[in-house]
């Protein structure tokens, strides 16, 4: 058994979860090395030896991984068959990343607040403790996550090559890793 943020899994999921990959705000290029991988992947396999308590959030989880390996179109897929927040908060991350920000902020409109936004809005204020650009204040001094915003800024830098890129793929990073363990937890029938 592997532990993934203190929940005792399968050694194989805690291969396929990169706590040190940091992906592009774009689509990025796909890690090949991992499609066998992925595709072999059913939720009972995600979650085994555990049982999956919640299908739903099972099948957001293969979402998520096809995302984090670069695989836009699997992920979508995927995301796009679940009716719940969870399920339009990947859809949004992947069209973020394809980039179509607009259909982006379409999906984020559907999940509204969603209970990984307190440790987003603390983790990007770290994160830009130090910015003082305009465009990236917002990171800094929010009190709740404004995905829109972050959507904006993201379009500002694959559009302008500005110098937030980096925070940019940071603050990602944790988005990622924060929905990722929440769908997780509830897939596995543990408290959120």
């Amino acid at each position: 058994m592997c532990k993934i943020d203190s929940i005792s899994f399968n050694p194989e999921l805690a291969e396929l979860v990169d706590p040190a990959r940091l992906n592009e705000l774009g689509p990025g290029r796909v890690e090949r090395s991992q499609y066998a991988r992925l595709k072999a992947l059913s939720p009972e396999r995600l979650m085994a030896p555990r049982p999956v308590q919640d299908q739903d959030m099972a099948q957001a989880c293969l979402a998520g991984l096809w995302l984090l390996w670069d695989f836009l179109d699997e992920s979508h897929a995927v995301s796009q068959s679940l009716p719940s927040a969870e399920g339009s908060y990947w859809h949004g991350i992947m069209h973020r990343r394809e980039p179509d920000y607009e259909n982006a902020r379409y999906w984020f409109r559907r999940v509204g607040e969603h209970p990984i936004h307190v440790s987003l809005v603390a983790e990007a204020r770290r994160l830009a403790a130090d910015t003082t650009d305009l465009k990236a204040h917002f990171l800094r001094t929010q009190e709740t996550w404004d995905p829109f915003c972050f959507v904006d800024l993201c379009e500002s830098v694959e559009r302008d090559g500005s110098k937030w890129g980096q925070l940019c793929r940071r603050v990602q990073q944790w988005e990622w890793r924060q929905l990722f363990l929440h769908c997780l937890r509830r897939a596995a029938g543990e408290p959120t």
